[in-house]
């Protein structure tokens, strides 16, 4: 991992609405995880064709399939891969791929598993070359070549495998080179949640957690969850606190309202950092376009923490988008912070100014 990616996953660590795991999700996450796909809530379409992979392969008496999970951080991706492993009744093995940096690391893996064992590799893109080109090998024909000796010299020693189950997980599945991919026999796109899905997910958090919430109260935190399960049970753990500390521990509508304006998360989901790139953008260069680095500058933050951490959301919310020339701020941005933009954005998509209108 480059001192860049350390940085950035830093940065998203530390927001109240960033979707990477820290210690703390983790340890909660082991709680509120579902242990079988009846009670997985959301991916439709996942769950049902995952389950017809697995029910297929429980009838043939037969490892399932190896499968590949992509998606943005915190939608169930290792939940689903502890769920394969639970509905075949098999023993599960984690790991990811940056901790496999040497094709060694990996064949002392592959060769410990046993017949039937589910593989879990998160973050399988950022696997080192050669241990990537050793899994061809071992996905497809349970075989190994182990490497003994240098130079002219070295021999290479077939190493049988049981059959086992990989699941690989990645947040950029175009990263991963055509080969890889193609032995996957089974693949799937974790969409993010709706705010229906979202509010099941905190109800049923709620439960388990012993917290007392009200259908408006798992709606205000389901809105400004960004989509995102893992959002959602971390703001839902906060509220919790703001309740039980100023209120009587029931949440409300008001209460979660409350709560997360203490926590500087609005109603769409903006947290401080996303509404510093907003009012930079809007303030300070009328909506813009202005580049990257001197949008960068002007919140203060890293080139990478602006274009990695805060601008997918932006993006995907429809409050800014990526030009040639620049980030352009759209006419809902300029509504959500309650600004009137220039006149050349007042009417039209917000960036007719590009065109020399």
């Amino acid at each position: 991992m480059n001192w860049d990616d350390t940085t950035d996953a830093e940065a998203a660590a530390e927001r109240l609405v960033g979707a990477a795991a820290d210690g703390e999700d983790q340890a909660v996450e082991a709680a509120l995880r579902p242990k079988d796909l009846g009670e997985f809530i959301g991916q439709e379409k996942v769950r049902e064709q995952l389950d017809l992979v697995l029910r297929a392969a429980r009838a043939r008496g037969a490892t399932a399939d190896h499968v590949l999970l992509s998606g943005a951080p915190g939608l169930g991706k290792t939940t689903l891969s502890m769920i394969i492993a639970a509905e075949m009744e098999a023993p599960i093995r984690i790991t990811s791929g940056p901790a496999i940096q040497h094709a060694g690391d990996l064949a002392a893996i592959l060769s410990s598993l046993q017949e039937g064992e589910v593989l879990f590799l998160d973050e399988i893109h950022r696997m080192s070359r050669p241990a990537e080109e050793m899994l061809y090998m071992a996905m497809e024909d349970f075989r190994v070549d182990v490497i003994v000796g240098k130079g002219p010299g070295a021999t290479a020693i077939p190493l049988e495998l049981p059959p086992f189950t990989l699941v690989g997980a990645t947040t950029r599945a175009g990263l991963l080179p055509p080969p890889l991919r193609d032995r996957f026999g089974f693949t799937a796109h974790m969409e993010f949640y709706g705010p229906a899905e979202l509010e099941r997910v905190i109800h049923r958090s709620a439960g388990l957690l012993d917290v007392e919430i009200d259908p408006t109260g798992a709606a205000e935190i389901a809105g400004r969850s960004r989509g995102t399960p893992r959002i959602a049970n971390r703001l839902l753990r906060r509220v919790r606190d703001y309740a039980q500390v100023k209120a009587d521990g029931l949440i409300t509508q008001e209460i979660a309202a409350a709560a997360l304006a203490v926590y500087e998360v609005d109603a769409r989901g903006l947290d401080r950092l996303d509404r510093g790139v907003l009012e930079a953008l809007l303030k300070l260069f009328g909506g813009g376009p202005v580049g990257l680095s001197t949008l960068a500058v002007a919140v203060g933050e890293e080139r990478e923490t602006v274009e990695e951490v805060a601008e997918p959301f932006l993006v995907r919310e429809g409050l800014l988008a990526r030009t040639p020339r620049g980030r352009v701020a759209t006419p809902a941005a300029w509504a959500h912070l309650g600004l009137t933009p220039p006149r050349s954005q007042s009417s039209g998509n917000g960036q007719p100014d590009l065109f020399g209108a």
